[in-house]
């Protein structure tokens, strides 16, 4: 009986990922009937927002993810809408806002994470914050001194980036690094 509750609640879990892929967005504010998918709902929460900063965050819509934030540029992008996508100034303040939440939120806890393409559910660029969980740190990542000197992830891959000992640790290597991070 134990197994059988802990299969369904993984497979509850996972079912969102297997609709994943966002490579052939079609998602354009113009067109308001490409809207009502669901893969432009972080774009339709976009547009409902009052004017004001360039970023900010918003909680996570999935009932999966209680404690779930993400930051988000108000601005519309190309579909998909990605990081390669933006400007190096735009990027730099992204990442700043997105490492400030998850501080606000997690102190020195947090984590961030961006999906790959081919795993997100969303065509809307959005940051994952999180509390990251205990444990997942891997030896595949960089070191870098600053939210601005994030770099792009690798193509195809998504990237997950935490605090560690006054740096932070940008990792790659994993399509959906959003699950390193608590619900």
């Amino acid at each position: 009986m134990r197994f059988s509750r802990i299969l369904a609640a993984s497979v509850a879990l996972l079912l969102p990922l297997g609709q994943a892929d966002v490579r052939g967005c079609v998602c354009d504010a113009a067109r308001p009937e490409t809207m009502q998918r669901r893969e432009c709902s972080i774009c339709r929460a976009v547009d409902k927002q009052p004017p004001g900063p360039e970023f900010f965050a918003i909680r996570d819509a999935s009932p999966n993810k209680p404690d779930r934030w993400l930051e988000v540029p108000r601005f519309h992008g190309r579909n998909p809408q990605d990081l390669a996508g933006m400007t190096a100034a735009q990027r730099a303040a992204y990442w700043t806002e997105a490492v400030a939440k998850a501080r606000e939120l997690w102190g020195d806890s947090w984590g961030l994470a961006v999906n790959s393409l081919e795993s997100r559910t969303q065509c809307h660029m959005h940051i994952h914050i999180g509390k990251l969980i205990d444990g997942v740190e891997d030896g595949r990542f960089v070191v870098v001194d600053a939210a601005a000197d994030i770099p792009l992830p690798r193509e195809g891959d998504g990237m997950w980036v935490h605090p560690a000992a006054g740096h932070l640790h940008v990792h790659w290597g994993n399509d959906s690094p959003e699950l390193l991070l608590q619900h």
